[in-house]
């Protein structure tokens, strides 16, 4: 067979850097919010099972804390994040010189010690940059699981060869096994889900969501909150 020169178009990026740096100051950071979200998502859980509650317990709960932009404790973590994602937009070709980041979305979350917590296949509509800052995890928790983005491609799609290796450009999931530490990013149209966590292990994450907002657009808003307009 003849030798095709390849060019890949349309590529679906995943960035990936172990960055243990924040990991103690957001587990104290965060903390109390996983026990302030634990004690809201157990009440629900009684409240809908009533006398069924002890059979089942907290199986399946994850414990999502409000939107932390700005709490004490996360500011250095939320500048590098910030900072990163502005980069990584300006690597993929846009010109950033711009657009500034603004974080929509900054929350910490933890599944259940009994297992069950996951989360089904989903998006971050309206946002450029999401992703996930790992700060309690093992070989033996809940990982996210990528899927192709790309709809035309899913309409054609061939069953695949058990021996394609990990970066085959017909794969349609990638499954990605974090450490303590790793921080990741994507482009938020990417489809993604977490795996049914099975408990043995203390799962808790931060997910974040950033928007790129056009330098004019943010000057306006500035200028309206000097003049009292918003």
């Amino acid at each position: 067979m003849d030798t095709f020169q390849t060019d890949i178009f349309f590529g679906s990026p995943i960035w990936k850097l172990n960055k243990p740096d924040f990991v103690a100051d957001a587990i104290k950071a965060t903390d109390s919010h996983i026990e302030a979200s634990k004690e809201r998502a157990i009440k629900k859980q009684k409240e809908k099972l009533g006398d069924d509650y002890d059979k089942v317990k907290e199986h399946g709960l994850s414990y999502h804390s409000d939107n932390l932009i700005g709490v004490e404790g996360l500011k250095e973590l939320q500048d590098y994040i910030g900072n990163s994602s502005h980069n990584l937009l300006d690597q993929q070709g846009f010109n950033m010189k711009k657009h500034t980041m603004f974080f929509t979305e900054f929350w910490v979350q933890e599944f259940a010690d009994n297992g069950g917590g996951h989360h089904d296949t989903h998006t971050h509509y309206d946002n450029h940059i999401s992703g996930f800052y790992f700060l309690k995890c093992s070989d033996k928790t809940s990982f996210p699981v990528f899927s192709d983005p790309r709809h035309g491609f899913n309409m054609a799609r061939l069953e695949l060869k058990e021996d394609r290796g990990p970066y085959a450009t017909g794969n349609d999931l990638v499954e990605l096994k974090p450490k303590v530490g790793d921080m990741v990013f994507f482009n938020s149209y990417m489809p993604h889900q977490f795996t049914v966590d099975n408990g043995l292990d203390d799962f808790r994450f931060i997910h974040f969501n950033l928007q790129a907002v056009r330098n004019n657009i943010v000057d306006a808003i500035i200028k309206s909150n000097e003049v009292g307009l918003l």
